[in-house]
């Protein structure tokens, strides 16, 4: 599935924003302007698809405090809207909303609980085609048959009927894409990095969200896939004259990466410098055996020296070729690289009226030099 838009109303800095989403999309901006509330957002998305919104949410202070944080006038009733649209592999356009409130005093729900309020599920094209809507507790979908039948008549307020609807084909194919989305948010370089540790051999197509099975990774993509032309290329092009040796795992999976000053002296994982085990990852996130049908990536350039990053544009414009891929950033040494690479434009992110905004984008929800 491809995600082609989003919309996002009443979340933290964003009182209402709808853009494009294109095969490669970077945000850029300073600190301060909201840049990774997108993220985030589009993480939200995520959970609707997993069914952990409601946690989400709680995790991240609960409903009052991921509101719009700025002025409402007395009619506006406080709700968080997210929405996406995305075509499928059939080429048939979908698009999947949500919106969150706080409970009624008679709702099935903890005061401070954020309350699924509604979801839709809709068929786009000449006569869009409502395939799934919930509304409090209740859901309704179609069947093959296209009749509109009740789908569950139960629902609790932390319960997304996108998760909760099984045997629909067009809702379990925007549920499954959505669930297989992956976000990379900086990795832990510590001692006690799960980088550093020891990983099980076991097959391992893609990242795990905190890199503990990055050697697991490597050895996949050498190992099973037998092809470690990107990977051998990517480090040359970061760390010129630099090997990267994975030796077939027996019961732990694990890597070093040799230097041409010390030829005779491999460095394993635990020993490597922090930016050169973050870049490592991010190699291990975009190159991996098998892409997701999205990556997101929340400013990867942290702890890297300057002089990766244009190699690090080239590993994600690389990666852009397979997959979706989102990049937020603050260095605009980064997007300008990317751009140099793939021809995207990266968007800045600023604030407007005292909201999140994107320059250049207008009311329409397009970009005036698209």
């Amino acid at each position: 599935m491809g995600l082609t838009d989003i919309h996002i109303a009443g979340y933290r800095s964003v009182r209402s924003i709808h853009f494009p989403v294109r095969q490669l999309s970077v945000l850029v901006g300073a600190n301060g302007v909201g840049k990774t509330n997108l993220y985030r957002a589009l993480e939200l998305i995520h959970a609707a698809g997993t069914g952990q919104i409601a946690s989400k949410l709680a995790a991240e202070g609960g409903l009052a405090s991921v509101m719009w944080a700025g002025e409402r006038s007395l009619r506006d009733q406080p709700k968080l809207t997210l929405a996406v649209g995305s075509t499928l592999d059939a080429g048939l356009a979908y698009r999947y909303e949500i919106s969150a409130g706080f409970p009624a005093p008679t709702d099935a729900a903890f005061p401070e609980e954020a309350q699924i309020k509604s979801e839709a599920l809709t068929l786009l094209g000449k006569r869009p085609t409502v395939l799934m809507d919930r509304k409090s507790i209740s859901a309704w979908a179609r069947d093959s048959d296209g009749k509109r039948l009740l789908a569950h008549e139960n629902l609790l307020s932390s319960e997304t009927a996108l998760s909760e609807l099984r045997g629909y084909p067009e809702i379990d194919a925007v549920r499954e894409s959505l669930a297989a989305w992956r976000f990379f948010h900086g990795f832990r370089t510590d001692a006690a990095s799960p980088l550093r540790q020891p990983a099980l051999a076991i097959t391992s197509p893609f990242l795990a969200a905190d890199g503990s099975n990055l050697a697991a990774v490597f050895a996949t993509v050498r190992h099973i896939r037998q092809d470690t032309a990107d990977l051998n290329a990517a480090i040359e092009d970061a760390f010129p004259g630099a090997r990267l040796d994975v030796p077939l795992p027996q019961r732990y999976a694990s890597f070093t990466l040799t230097f041409p000053d010390m030829p005779k002296r491999a460095f394993g994982a635990s020993e490597l410098s922090d930016g050169t085990l973050q870049f490592l990852a991010l190699m291990g996130a975009l190159l991996s055996y098998r892409l997701p049908p999205l990556i997101a990536l929340n400013e990867p350039e942290a702890s890297l020296h300057p002089e990766l990053l244009p190699a690090l544009a080239r590993i994600i414009a690389k990666a852009a070729q397979r997959t979706q891929i989102w990049v937020v950033t603050h260095s605009h040494v980064l997007a300008d690289a990317l751009a140099q690479e793939t021809g995207v434009l990266p968007r800045e992110v600023i604030r407007k009226d005292g909201g999140t905004w994107l320059q250049g984008l207008n009311q329409l929800g397009m970009f005036v030099d698209d």
